[in-house]
This record gives C-alpha cells, structure tokens and sequence, in this order.
C-alpha cells in the first residue's frame, strides 16, 4: 500500500536531519577535549573580541574627554570676553568682578558701585556669544 503523503514527507525529514547535523556541529566541546589548535584558536577569538570591546571603549573616553575639553575651553574663552566687556565699561572697569562659567552659565561675584552698573554687568555679559545665561551676584557697595 502506498502512502499518498509520501512525496512531501522526504523534503520535511532530510530539512530536520539537516537541522540536527548543523545542532551537533555547532555544540562546543568542552576544554579538555579540544585539541591544541582549536584551545588557540579560542583563545584569539576571545582576545580578538576583549580587544575590540576595548578599544571601542578607548574611543568612547577619548570622545568624551574631547567634549569635555571643548567645553572647558568655550568656558574660558566666554570668561575672557566678559572679563574683556568690564573692564572697557568706566564704571565697573575699578571694581574687582569675578567671573566664573561653567556650560555658558556666567556667575558674576564681588562689588559693584551701583545698582546701574550692577545691571550693566549682567547686560554686557549676556551680549557675548555663547553665554546660555547670567547668575548676577555682584553686591552695591553704595547706593547711586
């Protein structure tokens, strides 16, 4: 008696039997019955791998540094020019202001002689470029 679905069942058993010979071939082997060759050839493949994880890991810091030296640098650079726009103004040029910046956030701390230069301070350091904001901290020594 011959079976009908017979044509389509041989394709469907030689796929699995396939299947299961790629299964096996895959399957490590543990340590100690590798031979020699193949114990290297693992060893390079892991080193291979650590190295490739470590020197993406050697680019990320060194992109990371590099931002971060960017930033310090635009830092310094707006102090610079705030430092530079008071001491060109007459009345804050005798006071001693600090300037400290940190993101293109500028802090302004000390004196001011009044309450006009006071605003002043914070006007001509909002008017450099890449200042994100000002924190005015100056205090009036005398009232103008």
């Amino acid at each position: 008696m011959k079976h009908p679905h017979t044509p389509t069942r041989l394709p469907l058993l030689a796929a699995l039997a396939l299947a299961a010979a790629l299964g096996a071939c895959s399957r490590q082997q543990p340590d100690d019955e590798l031979s020699a060759g193949q114990r290297v050839d693992n060893a390079t493949t892991a080193a291979k791998r650590e190295g490739r994880e470590l020197m993406a890991d050697a680019r990320m810091s060194a992109r990371e540094a590099a931002d971060a030296t960017a930033r310090v640098s635009s830092d310094l650079n707006i102090t610079a020019k705030v430092n530079a726009a008071l001491a060109v103004d007459d009345k804050l040029k005798a006071t001693q202001i600090n300037v400290d910046t940190r993101d293109g956030q500028v802090t302004l701390s000390g004196q001011a002689p009044d309450a006009q230069s006071r605003e002043r301070a914070t006007t001509l350091a909002s008017a450099v470029d890449g200042v994100k904001q000002v924190n005015n901290q100056l205090v009036v020594t005398r009232n103008g």
